[in-house]
């Protein structure tokens, strides 16, 4: 069989403005002191394709309108909702506040390894991503619920923040999406 790839006319994407009155995968991510601007644009580019709620910028992390978050969002920082927090506690209470179920994507002493980890449904979550070589600041680690951890079999101790997004996003799009 040969395949024709599709032009994007064919691909019946929706506007930005249809983006923003869909319904939504109950994911918030939280981007904790991220220093790469292209991994938060990457993050927002990866939101988008799943359509989550949105991301949160914490600290550090730089905030749109920005030409290198726009070099690899490619437009996404306009179509996914995005806060911005001085201090990611501040991030944590306002989300709990909302009633979210908040998750350390991290490395820490009784993880749970992201393919035992099973979302609810009628739950919203939001999960945070830590600075590219500090991680999750440990007291955002203790204010949260729980931590996942994604099983990793090599000789590195990380991934990259925004390739960890990309499969965090996956995997509850995978277990809870009904988009």
């Amino acid at each position: 069989m040969l395949y024709r790839k599709l032009k994007v006319t064919e691909m019946n994407r929706m506007t930005v403005e249809q983006f923003h009155e869909s319904e939504k995968l109950p994911l918030i991510v939280v981007l904790d002191g991220v220093r790469s601007l292209y991994n938060v644009g990457s993050v927002f580019r990866t939101g988008d394709a799943f359509r989550i709620e949105g991301v949160v910028l914490c600290g550090i992390t730089a905030i749109p309108p920005n030409s290198e978050i726009h070099k690899t969002a490619l437009g996404a920082e306009d179509s996914v909702t995005w806060w911005h927090f001085k201090d990611t506690l501040e991030a944590v209470k306002w989300l709990r506040g909302e009633g979210y179920q908040l998750f350390a994507i991290e490395q820490c002493e009784g993880s749970t390894m992201l393919p035992d980890f099973q979302p609810e449904c009628s739950q919203k979550y939001a999960v945070f991503l830590g600075n590219e070589v500090k991680g999750v600041q440990q007291a955002v680690v203790d204010a949260c619920d729980g931590c996942i951890e994604i099983p990793q079999f090599g000789t590195k101790h990380s991934m990259n923040v925004s390739v960890t997004a990309g499969i965090i996003i996956y995997d509850f799009w995978q277990k809870i999406s009904n988009l």
